[in-house]
């Protein structure tokens, strides 16, 4: 039986579905009945892709969803179906992997067209209605399309099969294990080095991205090998992007990535996860170098997280859109003439250390950036700029705000909770640390037979959780520990694991899937090794299984991280650009690090060094003196006395002799 002849969207649980809603679209979510609904008719199936936050997205909504006449023509060719990626980034890498493998560039929207089957034939992007941008007018491509399937059924099915084969041997193959060696993360680095641009930060040309998990095969590899250039690339790409108008002046927050090759025009759509990992960058850039300008760029950005992305309960929301008003930028973009009306006297003072820009084809309202030399002088005069900022802010706050997407996506927030933790730790911002536990809190609470949603709108929750929402939660619950003390969270951590075994692991156990194994509407179960924005699920498993057995000492933990972490490796070891995150996390399990402190802890000297000193590599454990606990057992089953202060720093399986002195411990955490 057919689904109704009208768009089903409206109780979806997400909000870039809801925002389809009123389509005349006959739009589905993706389901097992919708899939039947094709296969019932013998339609071809058009699958689109976006975001909420997505500016692309909401042009060819505006251009062809929302248009009567386009919309007639899908209802009457096609079974439509549209996907939050967000809530399903297992549907979305299937269908932009295919898209690649057709030797076309990916993005959002992803317009994909699908056999009754599910399997993929042809696609692209954004199409416009009407031919322009070198593209053929959306109606041209649906009418084109609908004419291939009536008359080259069989072959378009054909190549649809040897597609799907291929996207299937590509996201969920077994290649064999590789042996984990140092020299894999030394050359990554080096290769990802070369491409650095040496003025502008990033790598060279645009668009440019932050790329966090090529910024982290830099940073690893000099805190490893003492690889400098490597520190100073990062350290120059977080400097030119925090200047630039990718970062936002008056609110703090980075959006998603710049247009230009100088950070300067972003597409306005702010990321929870692409600031989570601001805020870990910034944290290690800060403790490495003391420039305060990273201080006050996390401050400014967690303020904005507390702010504007806290949702009922405690937990963060997805993102900003990039459009308001119909317009993108709109809200955060100025004229010289409303700085003067927000700001009045202090308006001069102001451009002493900002400057509007509007780059050739620009047709917005100017960008706030600072140049070098003005972003010094802001640092250096910060108590006096905090003021005019104030006061922008204040302004900014009457305009229409850009719309936000609510739902609170697990592995999303656990990245969020991490960097929350490890910065109020690093800070001593226990305030910050309170925000991570509640967002953490909240997450838990709303489990399900013990085991985690993939999502959370108000009341609604999408089950089941991916592999990446495990790892994620269990490298936050660990950050969490480390803030705290608490072994509650610990115990979380091995809930997680357990929970990722019984429904993800592999059955060799070998690795993972990205999708539970009951989950039943997926075309292909892929393991989820390719990075995006984020590192990939895959290696935030490593990593979570790596810190976790380095925690507690559990070798049975210990074993499944590095066999997990052969085979990730295996199956990276050809695309190590796309899988940079597997790389580092790699070089996690080969060096892992721990740090075990047993002090008086309201006076103790040693724990405030380890805070102000953090390495993505290092595992760290604080007890008061005279605790019974097992929990800072070190490598080979020795427990350290726990009568007397000192502090145990271990490196794989072996430990240097215990440390008293805070100088002795300092000296000892920058050298390693």
């Amino acid at each position: 039986m057919t689904l109704p002849a009208r768009n089903l969207l409206a109780e979806e649980a997400s909000p870039y579905l809801q925002q389809h809603s009123d389509n005349p679209v006959h739009w589905r979510g993706w389901s097992p009945d919708a899939l039947a609904e094709a296969k019932e008719l013998g339609r071809p199936i058009l699958l689109s892709i976006g975001y909420a936050a997505c500016h692309w997205c909401h042009v060819m909504a505006h251009e062809s969803f929302e248009n009567d006449a386009v919309a007639a023509v899908m209802n009457r060719l096609f079974v439509n179906i549209k996907v939050d990626r967000e809530e399903r980034p297992d549907i979305d890498q299937i269908y932009m992997a295919a898209l690649h493998a057709m030797g076309e560039q990916g993005g959002w929207p992803l317009t994909m067209f699908l056999t009754p089957h599910g399997k993929p034939f042809w696609g692209g992007t954004y199409f416009p209605r009407e031919a322009r941008y070198g593209r053929p007018g959306f109606v041209q491509v649906l009418e084109a399309v609908d004419k291939a399937w009536r008359e080259k059924q069989e072959s378009l099915g054909q190549s649809a099969d040897g597609l799907t084969t291929h996207v299937e041997q590509r996201l969920a193959g077994a290649n064999g294990k590789a042996v984990l060696d140092r020299g894999t993360l030394a050359d990554l680095a080096g290769r990802i080095d070369g491409m650095i641009d040496r003025d502008l930060g990033g790598l060279r040309g645009a668009p440019k991205f932050p790329n966090a998990p090529f910024m982290n095969s830099l940073w690893l590899s000099w805190l490893r090998d003492d690889q400098t250039t490597h520190r100073d690339a990062v350290l120059i790409s977080l400097e030119r992007m925090l200047a630039g108008g990718i970062y936002d002046h008056a609110g703090g927050a980075l959006s998603r990535y710049s247009t230009d090759a100088e950070w300067l025009v972003p597409h306005f759509e702010k990321m929870l996860y692409d600031n989570a990992q601001l805020i870990r960058l910034c944290n290690w850039a800060y403790a490495a170098t003391g420039n305060e300008l990273f201080r006050r760029r996390i401050e400014e950005t967690v303020a904005w997280l507390l702010r504007e992305m806290r949702v009922e309960g405690g937990a963060f929301a997805a993102s900003l859109d990039a459009d308001s008003e119909g317009a993108e930028g709109l809200f955060y973009t100025w004229s010289r003439e409303e700085v003067d009306a927000a700001l009045g006297a202090d308006s001069a003072l102001f451009f002493q250390y900002f400057e509007l820009a509007a780059p050739h084809g620009w047709e917005g309202k100017p960008i706030i950036r600072q140049s070098e030399a003005q972003q010094r002088q802001g640092i250096t005069d910060y108590a006096r700029l905090a003021t005019l900022k104030a006061k922008l802010l204040a302004a900014r706050e009457n305009r229409v705000r850009p719309g936000r997407d609510g739902k609170a996506l697990t592995d999303w927030n656990g990245l969020m909770i991490a960097a929350l933790a490890e910065a109020g730790r690093s800070f001593g911002r226990s305030d910050w640390v309170d925000a991570a536990a509640r967002a953490f809190a909240h997450i838990v609470e709303a489990s399900k037979d013990g085991r985690l949603p993939h999502s959370m709108l108000g009341d609604k929750k999408l089950f089941p959780a991916l592999s990446s929402d495990y790892a994620a939660m269990t490298n936050a619950a660990i950050a969490l520990f480390e803030a705290t003390g608490s072994s509650a969270y610990t115990d979380h951590a091995r809930q997680f694991i357990d929970q990722l075994d019984r429904w993800h692991q592999d059955p060799e156990r070998t690795g993972y899937y990205l999708t539970a194994s009951d989950s039943v509407d997926v075309p292909i179960r892929i393991r989820g090794d390719v990075d995006e924005a984020i590192p990939s699920a895959t290696s935030q498993i490593v990593e979570a299984l790596v810190r976790l057995s380095s925690l507690t000492g559990d070798f049975d933990l210990w074993e499944k991280a590095w066999t997990t972490a052969e085979h990730a490796m295996g199956r990276a070891a050809q695309q190590a650009y796309g899988q940079a995150g597997i790389v580092n996390a790699c070089a996690l399990a080969l060096e892992p690090l721990k740090l075990v402190i047993i002090d008086k802890l309201d006076s103790s000297s040693l724990v405030p060094v380890a805070n102000r000193n953090p390495d993505s590599r290092r595992v760290d454990i604080v007890l008061p003196i005279g605790t019974e606990a097992n929990q800072p057992l070190l490598p080979g089953g020795v427990l350290p006395p726990t009568d007397k202060p000192g502090a145990w720093f271990c490196s794989g399986q072996a430990c240097l002799p215990a440390v008293t002195d805070a100088g002795e411990l300092e000296k000892l955490l920058r050298r390693t």
